[in-house]
């Protein structure tokens, strides 16, 4: 029965894990950029039980009862790039990529420490200094690593491959990059992501979508549907641990005043 109690039991932390990450989805499914998260679950490893120190089969044998699993563990959890719908917005700034690839952000945190971060979010504008920036105000990287700075008293006109046109001259080119494999790359926040040791640039074949955005890859309904799932999967867990506990407080109390 105590096997029973510790079966439910990891079934339930499995199940809490799953929905925190569902509810996370749900809560940015309308945040520009934002990549929805999956996880996996494992069994634990089957062992081997044993009998032993039991007069039934004699104080030095050893009785083998057979072989039981311990329940399910979590496994890992990743993320869902596959891409958003877009949303027009008819603001030259705002940026969207068609295909595989991520726009380069020089982000400075608390601490004053720059590094490259990277962002499917083309939610842009010029700051006061002309500027192109994020939302949260990091400088937007050209291909040259620099800040792209434009003049605010001009129009102008983005190209699908990131040229930034003002009075028909090109004054700036965004970075777009793109990695060989997603599984260096590790969250940062709900829309950056930054890569870890083993990951490798390589040339992005995205398109830059002036006027777009790309907006979350949640689908609401499925989540919902998920999210009903995984609660009555917790609750099952939780019946059966009050259905074993029942059974045992029957055994200790009960069963001994007979």
């Amino acid at each position: 029965m105590v096997k029973g109690l510790y079966t439910a039991y990891t079934g339930m932390v499995n199940e809490q894990n799953r929905m925190d990450i569902m509810t996370n989805n749900l809560a940015n499914a309308s945040t520009v950029g934002y990549k929805k998260e999956g996880s996996t679950s494992q069994s634990f490893n089957d062992v081997l039980t044993v009998k032993i120190k039991d007069q039934s089969v004699g104080m030095r044998n050893v009785q083998r009862i057979g072989i039981k699993n311990p329940g399910v563990k979590i496994g890992e959890n990743y993320t869902d790039y596959t891409q958003g719908s877009f949303r027009i917005t008819d603001n030259t700034y705002d940026l969207a990529l068609a295909g595989d690839g991520f726009f380069a952000i020089e982000f400075t945190n608390k601490a004053g420490e720059t590094d490259t971060k990277y962002t499917r979010a083309g939610q842009f504008t010029l700051n006061k200094d002309g500027y192109l920036v994020t939302e949260e105000g990091d400088y937007v990287l050209d291909t040259q690593n620099r800040r792209i700075r434009l003049n605010t008293l001009l129009d102008s006109k983005i190209t699908d491959d990131g040229t930034i046109y003002q009075n028909d001259q090109a004054v700036a080119r965004i970075q777009v990059t793109d990695f060989e494999d997603y599984d260096y790359l590790e969250k940062y926040g709900e829309t950056y992501y930054q890569p870890i040791e083993g990951a490798k640039t390589t040339t992005a074949d995205a398109q830059v979508k002036s006027g777009y955005l790309e907006m979350a890859n949640v689908q609401i309904v499925s989540e919902m549907v998920n999210l009903i799932s995984i609660t009555r999967a917790y609750e099952s867990n939780q019946k059966v641990i009050q259905t074993i506990d029942g059974t045992l407080d029957v055994a200790a109390n009960q069963i001994g005043k007979l």
